[in-house]
């Protein structure tokens, strides 16, 4: 048997490749790679279905078992695990006591792995998956692999993910069969972050299982320890402002604005992430298949926003309510935007659109807006919000809470119209995604909800009540308004009444409520309490 182990004279930072072993559970790219390895002259070795789409692509490949002399066994839950698997990656080629032992045992040196593992989370993740079934797809072997060949990462080159096999095909070709070993740290860095990935997975998962037994039971409490493991998909130009450095990490899903896909524009800014994050979250506060409906965001906070029949006339009724304000902002749209909308909002300078799609004609009328950043995302659900402050993490439940109008109490005289009720549930769901303090006035025309004045983020609630009112440009008169939080005293309430509404939802809970609510009955308006409030310190 050849030795692996270089002269003196031979530099040690380039590694042939002449024994590989493939045992990989996404199977992207693996056909393609491995004749890449086979015409470089490489032994191919594999396992199970690995070994299968090798030989039934016509390449010729080794059995693992053939190597150990081990049939596979255990439903395959022992087939790697074995000296002759883990010696000929482990050992050391410049090391003669090494190369003296796996000789010794007729171990054959294997320089490169290629392993990507069981998707666990996938699995764990599934409605009502069985206990059994989270358990077995906890791989063992794969894992073991990934580890021994990223420790000896100075022989072994350990491959992890697909997006690695075209550039390393390159190498293999420019280096005639070798890889260098700034190539292999980089690898065997991504495989202890693949690996330690995993295993927190595994961790956080069965950790919330409550008991194992039958179908596995998942608890909904905050967890003992908080795992965070994303990857950094890209570095940003800056953070907030152009002296904060800042990258954005995806947590692997597909799914959400970090992983949304760039249809065109120039590259996402932070700020805009942060926009489109906001917006998104508001419009998904309704039922797509019910209203089209278009946030305009500014600053995190929505300077307009608005349902309809068509996209169109969301975008129309949103922008009508601060045409100022929305100059340069970023819109979020519950559906796809067909030409029309597009034509309608070129015509606004606009920093950012995300919607879950564009047709062929919106894309054509907005290229000719070369910076405008087109966004295109899957849906996806927020469990959970994490802030850092100094010293730890602030975790919570996102705010999922929604009411209806069966979970609403009259505490007026007057009970609110249907219409103003409608908009009192639309401006409730609005207010919710507004900075506290935030009064959000609105109104229900033509079977639609609308704002007409957005208070965002004051010191006081009675501020917040007259920045709104201020900030309206359409008729505040017939309008209702939406308090995040109680009315600490009846001041709040007489601002909006004095601005022209005529009925306020909130959450009540206030030691003056009773006071609040006989300055409701003096003036004529209806009011509502939600028993629930949503402040959105940020």
């Amino acid at each position: 048997m050849t030795s692996h182990s270089a002269p003196a004279s031979v530099s040690v930072d380039l590694r042939p490749v002449r024994r590989a072993l493939l045992s990989v559970t996404d199977k992207t790219g693996l056909v393609e790679f491995a004749r890449v390895l086979d015409s470089h002259g490489v032994e191919l070795v594999s396992t199970g279905g690995t070994a299968k789409a090798l030989r039934d692509a016509g390449l010729t490949v080794k059995d693992i078992s053939e190597l150990t002399g081990f049939p596979e066994m255990l439903d395959g839950r022992v087939k790697t695990l074995h000296p002759k698997v883990h010696g000929g990656i482990l050992h050391m080629r410049g090391n003669a006591e090494h190369v003296a032992a796996v000789e010794s045992h007729g171990i054959e040196p294997i320089d490169m792995v290629v392993v990507n593992l069981y998707a666990f989370e996938k699995t764990a993740q599934k409605p009502g998956v069985n206990f059994a079934d989270v358990i077995e797809n906890i791989d063992i072997g794969g894992p073991s692999m990934v580890r021994s060949a990223a420790k000896n990462f100075e022989d072994v080159a350990i491959v992890t993910s697909v997006d690695d096999y075209l550039r390393l095909s390159e190498e293999l070709e420019a280096q005639k069969g070798s890889l260098s070993r700034a190539t292999r740290w980089r690898l065997a860095k991504q495989a202890f972050a693949v690996t330690a990935a995993y295993d927190a997975g595994i961790a956080t998962a069965l950790e919330a299982i409550e008991a194992p037994l039958g179908a596995a039971a998942f608890s909904m409490e905050l967890p003992e320890t908080l795992r965070i493991i994303d990857r950094r998909s890209q570095t940003l130009r800056y953070g907030e402002n152009p002296h904060q450095k800042a990258a954005l990490y995806v947590d692997g899903s597909g799914k959400g604005v970090a992983a949304a896909e760039q249809l065109q524009g120039k590259e996402l800014s932070y700020n805009n992430l942060v926009d489109l994050d906001a917006c998104w979250e508001l419009v998904s506060e309704f039922d797509a298949a019910a209203d089209a409906v278009v946030a305009i965001i500014k600053h995190t906070n929505p300077c307009g926003a608005s349902t309809g029949a068509t996209v169109l006339e969301a975008y129309k009724r949103a922008l009508e309510a601060d045409p100022i304000s929305a100059f340069g902002g970023v819109i979020g749209i519950n559906r796809e935007v067909d030409g029309a909308a597009a034509e309608e909002i070129a015509k606004l300078f606009v920093e950012a659109i995300v919607a879950p799609g564009f047709t062929q004609e919106a894309l054509e009328r907005f290229a000719a807006k070369k910076n405008l950043r087109l966004v295109k995302i899957v849906p996806a659900e927020t469990p959970r919000v994490i802030k850092q402050v100094s010293g730890g993490l602030l975790v919570q439940d996102a705010d999922r809470l929604r009411i209806t109008e069966a979970e609403l109490k009259v505490v007026t005289e007057r009970t609110p119209t249907q219409e103003e009720m409608r908009a009192l549930l639309f401006s409730w769901r609005v207010c919710k995604h507004v900075k506290s303090n935030a009064i959000v006035y609105a109104r229900y025309s033509d079977g639609h909800g609308q704002t007409v004045g957005v208070g965002a983020g004051q010191m006081s609630r009675v501020d917040a009540a007259r920045f709104g009112a201020m900030k309206a440009v359409l008729p505040l008169a017939g309008t209702v308004a939406a308090s995040d939080a109680f009315f600490p005293f009846p001041d709040g309430l007489e601002t909006i009444a004095a601005a022209g509404a005529t009925a306020v939802i909130q959450p009540g809970g206030s030691v003056k409520d009773a006071d609040v609510i006989a300055a409701a009955n003096r003036l004529g308006v209806a009011m509502v309490f939600t028993g629930a409030r949503h402040f959105r310190h940020g």
